[in-house]
């Protein structure tokens, strides 16, 4: 049966969104080769037709993993017509839905320590990625220079990831929401 050019395209697009969830709940080892592409539906033979390695699968992924949340963050941020755009995105961010869900947040929050073992090569692509993520967030920072907007983009994000990551080591959603709400109180004072 002959395919649709695009075919390809939609079931490629379909590999990295489902990788990417993967690797958010399962860390950078959790985007088996044979595990994503079972989820497709494919065969571990048809992985090659995709990509030349499982690096440009994880790289692929990554990206698919900030630009999903950058979207939602930039969402979050234009739709705040009544407070300063760099608080909706904090008050997203830090919520219970993204701490209980981390196929769907940020990919800081769960791989950091990961990506920050990767060989040389990798942690370059990686990079790449996380740049395109600041460049994203830096209009909705607070300051009015450039080099303010990227220093609040650090100070927000540090703390942002770091109570995303300890609010997900406690057992309880009371818990849980006990530390996102304090960094989110902390940050929307601080600037």
């Amino acid at each position: 049966m002959r395919y649709q050019p695009e075919h390809k395209a939609e079931i490629h697009q379909k590999i990295v969104k489902d990788a990417s969830r993967r690797i958010r709940t399962e860390g950078l080892t959790g985007a088996a080769v044979s595990a994503v592409m079972r989820d497709a539906g494919l065969t571990h033979g048809g992985f090659y037709k995709h990509f030349e390695s499982k690096d440009e699968l994880l790289i692929e992924s990554l990206g698919e993993a900030f630009r999903e949340i950058a979207d939602s963050l930039v969402q979050a941020a234009e739709q705040s017509h009544s407070e300063e755009p760099w608080k909706a995105i904090v008050k997203t961010y830090l919520t219970l839905e993204y701490c209980d869900h981390a196929e769907h947040g940020c990919p800081l929050a769960t791989l950091a320590p990961e990506m920050a073992r990767v060989d040389k090569e990798m942690r370059g692509q990686i990079l790449a990625e996380l740049v395109k993520y600041r460049d994203r967030m830096i209009p909705f920072m607070p300051g009015r220079r450039t080099t303010d907007k990227e220093r609040a983009f650090f100070q927000i994000f540090s703390t942002m990831v770091g109570a995303t990551e300890i609010a997900r080591m406690l057992p309880g959603p009371e818990m849980r929401e006990k530390v996102l709400a304090n960094a989110r109180d902390l940050l929307l004072r601080s600037f």
